[in-house]
């Protein structure tokens, strides 16, 4: 699964359920880089991880003294450690925007995932977040249809963002309508084919769409 190197000075703890997790593997496939990639169950965190990690979460990566443990922070650092390909705009304000899309993507719809994922919330609250998250995409889907890729005409960070949660559509519930949901479909469809995308799938996920 991912780029896997047997002797690599960088390891990254993943969880392979977790869409956060995914879009991180998804920066490192995309850019070749070579780790240890180690599978951890949430409930059955590691002693190694747990000092190396306050809160104990997923996840997390480590590049010899360095320690990283939020997702964008993450995928931010890797794109500047390794600059080719480039994942984010070069200009200030095609940057900033990014930055933006990405926020977006976290208070607009990650939120519905993680209450979804989750199943702590009563049933009528996660049946709320799956019909606005549904809605929510319908309502984007013609921005899907402007350009190859998410806002952009290459891939960029905001792909690895939004990849993972539409991957998860049939764990959520969420079904697209063919008519308005098309523009989506059809990125989708580009995207689930790119190489790297493949290569970000853990076993977990790549049940999810067997």
């Amino acid at each position: 699964m991912g780029v896997i190197a047997k002797h690599s000075t960088m390891t990254f703890y993943s969880d392979g359920y977790d869409h956060y997790s995914q879009r991180v593997r998804l920066v490192l496939a995309e850019k070749g880089v070579a780790v240890d990639i180690v599978n951890v169950e949430p409930d059955e965190i590691p002693e190694d991880l747990i000092d190396l990690n306050p809160y104990n979460s997923l996840p997390t990566l480590v590049d010899r003294e360095l320690v990283l443990y939020e997702s964008r922070v993450i995928m931010e650092y890797l794109d500047e450690r390794f600059p080719h390909p480039p994942l984010l705009p070069v200009y200030p304000v095609a940057r900033a925007q990014s930055r933006l899309y990405m926020y977006r993507i976290q208070k607009d719809w990650c939120d519905y995932v993680d209450t979804i994922i989750a199943g702590r919330s009563r049933e009528t609250v996660i049946s709320r977040a799956r019909n606005e998250l549904r809605e929510s995409l319908i309502a984007v889907a013609p921005i899907f249809a402007e350009k190859a890729f998410f806002m952009n005409d290459t891939f960029t960070l905001v792909d690895c963002c939004v990849g993972p949660i539409l991957w998860r559509l049939p764990v959520l519930g969420i079904e697209l309508p063919p008519k308005h949901g098309k523009p989506i479909l059809k990125y989708m469809d580009n995207l689930f084919a790119r190489e790297s995308f493949k290569l970000s799938l853990s076993e977990e996920e790549q049940d999810m769409r067997d």
